[in-house]
């Protein structure tokens, strides 16, 4: 009789605690850094690395930032930003820092390829504001959705064998209860079919 009532709350427990481990290790701003620093491998090399150096600067590092001062300040609950309305405050924070990147870029001469990549960015950000006005999009799913798919435009198709991972992140999301299935589905649409578009166009 003394063993049946602990069993009932540690699987959730174990459960939460693994959701929380992907939300925070595949958060946007590591699948940022990454597809940044990778696309810039294979447009430059070396080089092509310092400019994604420059891009993980303005798309990741800066903008985490921003997060982190607005969360001290109370602007904001955490970093993953949960309420939509704050989201409505945080994403043209971003899209400055990240149309500051495009515009050093450009005026730096960066690699088309690297700049293919910020601009597609800066357009995903732009369907997720627009959404946001309305809807709480999964902003987790569509960046790393968005990140494997310009991956396998650079690299080759064999780079979608990563989308189990956006998959992950989905079922992360849901399980924290900070989106529902819908919303992790649209975001993983939305990255995809914004992001590759637009990189296309302009590589």
């Amino acid at each position: 009789m003394t063993h049946t009532a602990p069993a009932p709350t540690q699987e959730p427990a174990a459960e939460s605690r693994a959701a929380r481990l992907i939300t925070d290790g595949l958060e946007p701003k590591n699948w940022i850094i990454a597809v940044t620093l990778l696309t810039g491998w294979h447009a430059d090399r070396f080089a092509g690395v310092g400019w994604g150096l420059l891009a993980a600067l303005f798309c990741g590092v800066i903008p985490i930032l921003f997060i982190k001062w607005g969360e001290r300040r109370g602007h904001w609950g955490d970093r993953h930003v949960r309420r939509r309305q704050d989201r409505l405050l945080v994403i043209p924070g971003i899209m400055a820092s990240v149309a500051v990147c495009i515009t050093l870029m450009a005026t730096l001469g960066a690699p088309r390829e690297m700049i293919a990549l910020i601009a597609a960015m800066l357009v995903t950000l732009v369907a997720i504001l627009a959404i946001t006005t309305l809807w709480k999009v999964s902003v987790h799913t569509a960046v790393s959705s968005g990140a494997i798919a310009m991956l396998a435009l650079a690299y080759g198709p064999w780079a979608l064998a990563a989308y189990p991972l956006v998959a992950l992140v989905g079922w992360s999301r849901v399980a924290l209860r900070d989106h529902t299935p819908a919303q992790v589905l649209v975001g993983t649409l939305l990255g995809a079919l914004t992001a590759t578009p637009v990189f296309m166009s302009i590589r």
